[in-house]
């Protein structure tokens, strides 16, 4: 006589563990490295979640368990009422999945007990068809991109470089966006600057930087800040973003975002070009240099002409901008490896890239251990080395 699904359950549950929510609420509370997995569909998953959860749609798991967990980690998975995840603990077994519970009762037992749940970020219909690319990635996904969407990054400069980062973070979906720069569009920044245009010409680069960004992707939201960069107003521009792209153009404002970005624990994604040479890194309060350690002192200005004295191939920018936009996105998403305590050059006319390593300087007086962090007057600093 063949069996029912009551039989099937009854066996599959003699078969693995199941756990309380009692227990698993006491875990999460402990700090114990246990990894929630959410098997059930999408519109019960948009309704909340267990904190922290991952969600694998059941008939997804076997596809993508492999890409969320390892084998040896602690995973407790639940649906509504407990059947779905005791089904699916089994198959997990059967995979080389060793620790491994299914939650007894499910979100229903742990949403009526009134234990903490979150409002995961659901992505629309429309975004889903927009950010599709990025959702196919395991390293990015649903859960990615939503992260993508709630962060803030702010471009010093709208510029060269900020112009083709803007463009190309705004395109990834990162859902807030700081444009500092006190310029107009002129005639002579469209070599360059693919954010702006001639019809643009004469307008604030904030407002022009903008209107490209929000025509791009309106998920966007763009802040501008029609100002430069002071000592007055640095700590209140910076204090809502999560990481600062530097698109400046000369170094006292380098200085300056470098020492405030220290201060505030903020990440900072240098990058500078010059005729036909560029450099991208990132600096990392306290895990690595910073920009102090890499130029202790600022060089005689004859020595540092800008690119308005200077000049620079067009295309330039635009390479290296957009290593700092994938620097930016790696930090958000908490994947790769960073180019913190790396520099990397590039050499536009041999076609060449060089990565030369970074050491923080134990005498940095910004950086060091103990050090204070006092914003000083950049362009006397940089006028005297002092």
């Amino acid at each position: 006589m063949a069996s029912t699904f009551r039989d099937l359950l009854s066996e599959v549950k003699k078969e693995i563990r199941e756990v309380s929510h009692e227990h698993v609420h006491q875990l999460l509370g402990s700090g114990a490295k246990v990894k929630l997995v959410d098997v059930r569909e999408a519109d019960e998953y948009a309704g909340g979640r267990l904190p922290g959860a991952v969600h694998i749609p059941r008939g997804y798991l076997e596809l993508r368990i492999e890409e969320k967990a390892a084998r040896d980690e602690e995973l407790v998975l639940y649906c509504a009422g407990g059947t779905r995840s005791a089904l699916a603990a089994r198959t997990l077994r059967e995979m080389g999945y060793t620790r491994v519970s299914s939650l007894a009762g499910g979100y229903n037992r742990w949403s009526d007990a009134a234990l903490p749940v979150e409002k995961p970020v659901v992505l629309s219909a429309e975004q889903k068809e927009r950010y599709r690319r990025h959702l196919i990635l395991p390293e990015v996904g649903e859960e990615g991109q939503a992260k993508l969407l709630k962060s803030k990054v702010l471009l010093l400069g709208a510029g060269g470089l900020g112009s083709p980062a803007a463009l190309y973070l705004a395109a990834a979906g990162v859902g807030t966006l700081g444009v500092v720069d006190a310029d107009v569009v002129d005639l002579s920044n469209l070599q360059r600057q693919v954010l702006h245009t001639l019809e643009r010409r004469g307008q604030p680069k904030v407002q022009s930087a903008k209107a490209a960004i929000e025509a791009l992707n309106p998920d966007v939201k763009v802040v501008p800040f029609q100002e430069r960069l002071t000592i007055a107003n640095v700590e209140r521009i910076l204090a809502d973003f999560d990481l600062v792209l530097d698109g400046g153009d000369n170094f006292p404002t380098r200085y300056l975002l470098n020492d405030a970005c220290v201060l505030m624990g903020k990440p900072n994604i240098h990058g500078s070009v010059f005729r036909f040479e560029g450099q991208v890194t990132t600096f990392l309060p306290g895990q690595g240099p910073c920009y102090r350690c890499l130029y202790p002192a600022p060089p005689p200005p004859e020595l540092a002409p800008s690119c308005a004295e200077a000049g620079v191939l067009g295309v330039l920018p635009g390479l290296i901008g957009m290593l700092q936009a994938t620097e930016a996105l790696k930090l958000l998403l908490g994947v790769g490896e960073s180019l913190v305590g790396r520099l990397l050059t590039f050499d536009s006319l041999g076609t060449r890239f060089q990565e030369l390593k970074l050491r923080r300087d134990p005498e940095c007086p910004v950086c060091a251990p103990g050090a204070k962090v006092e914003l000083i007057d950049y362009e006397q600093f940089c006028a005297t080395g002092a």
